[in-house]
């Protein structure tokens, strides 16, 4: 994968033993909040790439992530796959997203996109992000307990793990999270932001 995407950022600074935990697809209520807390509850900062309909919709959840210290990124406006729309069509709803979420961070939902959409994206000025770790967690036939083993396994110096503060998600997801964190602080990872 990371051969179709050069200049996309699946991994940060190696030499530093930071992470960089982001949340696709939120901010909902019935699990951004939850999320939330859980984070707060252990100090640590995330990014947030939001599908900014969700943002039009619960503006106090984008401004509580803000307050508290997170990042937001452009996960565009309707969640729309890249390869099922043009090129134009697919831009616009980028900078739609981008007039609710003011961020120079985006990441294609499915973390997919066309190479004409990538490069549109990059030369306006956009830091693509996807991941080197993913959790699955949107996925029910992963466990918790296998998807801590995929953190533990493959993490590393620079590594952004990508979870989904989602319905899908949100079982799995509020179970494994405080696991998570406390593995990778006890491993000496320090958490920040993209």
């Amino acid at each position: 994968m990371q051969r179709l995407y050069p200049n996309v950022v699946w991994r940060k600074d190696k030499t530093q033993k930071k992470v960089y935990l982001t949340f696709d697809d939120g901010p909902i209520p019935e699990c951004t909040p939850q999320v939330l807390d859980i984070l707060a509850q252990y100090g640590v900062h995330a990014t947030f790439f939001m599908v900014a309909d969700n943002a039009v919709r619960y503006p106090n959840l984008l401004e509580r992530v803000r307050n508290e210290g997170h990042a937001v990124g452009n996960h565009t406006f309707h969640h729309i796959k890249g390869f099922k729309h043009s090129t134009h069509h697919y831009l616009r709803d980028v900078e739609k997203a981008e007039q609710v979420l003011q961020t120079h961070l985006f990441r294609p939902p499915h973390g997919r996109m066309t190479d004409q959409q990538k490069k549109a994206i990059l030369a306006r000025g956009y830091t693509i992000v996807l991941w080197d770790v993913l959790t699955h967690d949107y996925n029910p036939r992963y466990s918790v307990e296998h998807m801590l083993k995929v953190i533990k396994r493959y993490t590393r110096n620079g590594s952004v793990i990508t979870c989904h503060d989602s319905l899908k998600s949100k079982d799995r997801l509020l179970t494994l999270l405080p696991q998570m964190i406390e593995y990778l602080h006890n491993q000496g990872y320090e958490f920040a932001t993209l």
